[in-house]
């Protein structure tokens, strides 16, 4: 007697959560620090025992290289483009409520490949990337979501910041460099000034940019063009920097205040 095709199988998709984001690939961002943050997610990654909850791979459960449960990935750098295709093809899969088997029959593709993909175990083609990008219906570029190049970070601790010269040093003015990026990115200049009884008013300046100041500590007359403004701690100002501007009176000494420059390009450095 002819049997009759078995109903598809949903049971996957009801035991697998529903949504599957980038933030779980690195749940110890914040306590991976120094040199042996490598070795300790390699060691977290091997040492880790697998999460109960589904077989792996065939009918979406949770595999041994789900990437949105794993541990110990402190950082995205660590993140294999596989396992990013990994992530994007489970998600979208899931999101739009469609079984492994029903992917593979739209896909033409074996639901082993699929388990595969999704287990991060093979490297994808791009024709494969185009024909999981049409059945899932999301652009190809989609597959990549959260594959980030490095990007340089400045960090300085308290009272670390490089002593520079700046016109003003020839008048007793303090400068401490807060950070400033390289290439195309350096576009703010975020210094410390200081003021102390060995510092003058004189001279004024004048830049291009825009400058930014909020002060910290002491009181201080700033001008800027013809206007004059009393600066306490907790006061900002903002100026287009074209227009001459500098300390006019130094009323309660020492005086400390932040000086943030934006530049629309790369500033010269005087």
């Amino acid at each position: 007697m002819r049997r009759s095709k078995p109903a598809l199988r949903t049971d996957d998709i009801a035991r697998t959560p529903q949504r599957a984001s980038l933030r779980p690939l690195f749940p110890h961002a914040r306590r991976q620090r120094g040199p042996n943050a490598r070795v300790a997610a390699r060691r977290g990654r091997q040492a880790g025992p697998p999460r109960s909850g589904g077989s792996p791979g065939a009918q979406g459960g949770e595999g041994p290289r789900d990437a949105s449960r794993r541990e110990g990935w402190p950082y995205p750098g660590q993140v294999s483009l596989e396992e990013i295709i990994a992530v994007r093809v489970r998600e979208y899969r899931l999101s739009r409520r469609v079984s492994l088997a029903l992917l593979a029959e739209q896909t033409g593709m074996s639901k082993a490949m699929l388990s595969k993909i999704e287990n991060a175990q093979t490297s994808c083609s791009l024709s494969t990337l185009a024909r999981l990008a049409d059945a899932l219906e999301v652009p190809v570029t989609a597959l990549f979501r959260g594959v980030e190049a490095e990007r340089e970070a400045v960090f300085v601790p308290s009272g670390h910041g490089a002593r520079i010269v700046r016109r003003g040093s020839n008048v007793g003015h303090l400068y401490e460099q807060l950070g400033s990026l390289r290439g195309e990115h350096k576009r703010i200049e975020p210094l410390l000034v200081t003021l102390t009884d060995a510092s003058e008013v004189f001279p004024l300046f004048q830049h291009a940019g825009t400058e930014f100041l909020y002060m910290l500590d002491g009181v201080m007359t700033y001008g800027h063009g013809t206007s004059r403004y009393e600066m306490s701690p907790g006061d900002s100002l903002q100026f287009d920097g074209e227009g001459p501007h500098g300390p006019i009176e130094l009323r309660e000494l020492p005086i400390r205040f932040l000086s943030v420059t934006a530049y629309g390009a790369l500033p010269h450095t005087p």
